[in-house]
């Protein structure tokens, strides 16, 4: 990780669950919700995105449509807008579109400033 300039993580579905609950019986108060039908993505695609993260490198995170939202997939939790791709679609138009366009231009720009300041000395101020 310390080599990197950026990572990119693809959370793609998993894990479905079929019937679920999440925070049955809190003791915080905190009310029950339904997880029924919902998908899970692999647990790397919250761990390394957090390592690069407290390194201060750029992370772009592409959600499948239809994966929870949770930890660092939540929209702005690492800062990034998080597009959510659907693999029903045709991708290459997604590609194309402007949306995509800003989001990897504003993440290569973060990625970019990381390989300059690399070659730089050490700033106390």
């Amino acid at each position: 990780m310390l080599e990197s300039n950026g990572l990119v993580t693809i959370a793609f579905r998993r894990n479905l669950i079929k019937q679920g609950i999440g925070k049955p019986s809190s003791d915080i108060g905190e009310d029950e919700y339904d997880l029924s039908n919902k998908w899970l993505t692999s647990s790397y695609c919250q761990i390394e995105p957090a390592m690069a993260f407290q390194l201060g490198l750029p992370v772009l995170i592409l959600g499948e449509k239809g994966v929870m939202a949770d930890g660092v997939l939540e929209k702005g939790a690492l800062g990034i807008y998080m597009p959510e791709i659907d693999l029903d679609n045709d991708l290459n138009s997604y590609f194309k579109s402007k949306e995509w366009v800003q989001i990897i231009q504003k993440w290569e720009g973060y990625v970019r400033k990381v390989v300059e300041s690399k070659g730089q000395p050490p700033m106390l101020y």
